[in-house]
């Protein structure tokens, strides 16, 4: 077997610029108001739209 240079791994982050390493898991907190216990939503975004998505959501 022979092994991968590091090199070539580079090369090949160009031909990845669509895939799903371009999102980002973005878990908020959610209180209930009757109970007062926290659940949590998880959502997956976008990384240039993370921070619109946390000031919609506050």
């Amino acid at each position: 077997m022979a092994k991968v240079s590091k090199n070539s791994r580079v090369g090949q982050r160009a031909a990845n610029a669509g895939s799903g390493r371009d999102f980002v898991k973005v878990v908020t907190s959610i209180k209930d108001p009757k109970t007062g216990k926290y659940s949590y939503k998880k959502v997956m975004v976008h990384k240039d739209k993370v921070k619109e998505y946390l000031a919609e959501n506050k």
